[in-house]
């Protein structure tokens, strides 16, 4: 593969516009990674405990923070690459030109969050060619999930791999930011209030799915997907985010830590500019133009997220919740998964808006901490299944 087909390895992915169970049975519409290629992790250091502590709403914007970085270093680069949100980190695919510029800025990033808010953010690097090496695997495909809207979807346990190397004790790494190091976090916003479920619905289940090594992965994802389809409807039924309860509204604590993250710190001449850039996302979104990127925000929403586990945030009632857990606990006693939920009232949502035509992606997560909690009670289970192992 040429130098320039292989930069373009994701952008030149076919979007399949087929349901997401179909897309995992069908082998032939994955494709192995490019060798050269590096994934690259971020992921805050006791962020449980963070969670625990009320940081919750910290937490996610430190981690939307993270993409944002990459993001705008991908688009200034003509790059499209592939990037999960985990509520409390992030995991991208990257080619080989814009890693060094991506670790650097994250360096920057790094030591900004530690001096602003004493929270450490974990980052690192491997080759692909390492996680092959290892007889892992990573294959990817992309789904498109509405009209502009596509996400990346993983088989394999190459993204396992490299979180469990960069996220041990051995791991280190030791660039610290020179003082020629840019970080650009423009584009992020945290302006959105909680978002209440949709009419109808009574709650937010934020789920998170992994297969036991060695199983059959695609075939398992695939038969919990049919479950959630079946008892929650398609994905554009499950949102937890629509347009009715959405609140544009923000204070100055919100204002002052999104600036702080931003850019380590906060002056009183930003805190005017982002007022004055509240009012007037308050002015546009009742004009005509400002509902029409009101209802591409929610198809634009991401909240299904597959990294070699499912990652989703749904919305439905508790009947609906119950008929999901008998059904998730009969696949787990037969071994075939392990899964972590958390139940909260609302989603929360972070944003990386570049243009408000389609240029925006927002970033979902269950209100105090949903993927951390939910993350916590697989941790839970996985452990015991060793035990018992």
């Amino acid at each position: 593969m040429s130098s320039d087909r292989n930069e373009q390895f994701y952008s030149r992915l076919p979007a399949n516009h087929i349901s997401l169970g179909e897309l995992l049975t069908e082998e032939h519409l994955f494709y192995e990674v490019p060798a050269s290629w590096h994934v690259v992790i971020t992921d805050i250091r006791n962020s449980t405990n963070a969670v625990a502590s009320g940081l919750h709403e910290t937490v996610n914007l430190i981690a939307t923070g993270s993409i944002v970085s990459v993001l705008n270093i991908a688009f200034k680069a003509g790059i499209t690459m592939p990037f999960f949100f985990g509520g409390d980190g992030a995991t991208f695919i990257l080619p080989p030109s814009i890693v060094d510029p991506a670790m650097r800025a994250l360096a920057v990033f790094r030591r900004n969050t530690r001096e602003s808010f004493g929270l450490d953010l974990r980052i690192g690097t491997i080759p692909v060619s390492e996680i092959y090496a290892n007889d892992f695997d990573l294959k990817l495909s992309k789904l498109r999930v509405s009209g502009t809207f596509s996400i990346p979807v993983v088989l394999g346990e190459g993204l396992y791999y490299a979180e469990k190397i960069i996220k041990s004790e051995r791991y280190y790494f030791n660039y610290e930011p020179a003082a020629d190091d840019e970080l650009d976090l423009t584009g992020m916003q945290c302006r959105w209030d909680r978002i209440g479920p949709p009419e109808n619905d009574q709650e937010v289940v934020t789920l998170l799915v992994c297969v036991p090594a060695g199983r059959k992965q695609a075939a398992y994802f695939a038969k919990v997907m049919e479950q959630i389809d079946g008892i929650y409807g398609p994905y554009t039924r499950r949102q937890p985010i629509s347009v009715p309860r959405l609140i544009w509204k923000t204070t100055f604590k919100k204002m002052e830590m999104e600036m702080v993250v931003r850019k380590g710190y906060a002056n009183m001449l930003g805190m005017v500019a982002s007022w004055i850039a509240w009012l007037t996302g308050y002015v546009y979104f009742r004009t005509s133009q400002g509902r029409n990127y009101l209802n591409s925000l929610v198809e634009m929403s991401d909240t299904l997220v597959i990294d070699g586990k499912i990652n989703t945030v749904i919305t439905g009632t508790p009947g609906q919740r119950a008929e999901l857990q008998k059904a998730l606990d009969e696949m787990e006693e037969a071994r075939e998964i392990h899964y972590g939920l958390h139940v909260s009232n609302e989603s929360v949502m972070s944003c990386y808006v570049h243009d408000l035509k389609d240029g925006h992606i927002h970033f979902v997560d269950g209100a105090e901490g949903g993927y951390t909690k939910a993350a916590g009670m697989l941790k839970r289970k996985l452990r015991d299944s060793l035990g018992q192992g």
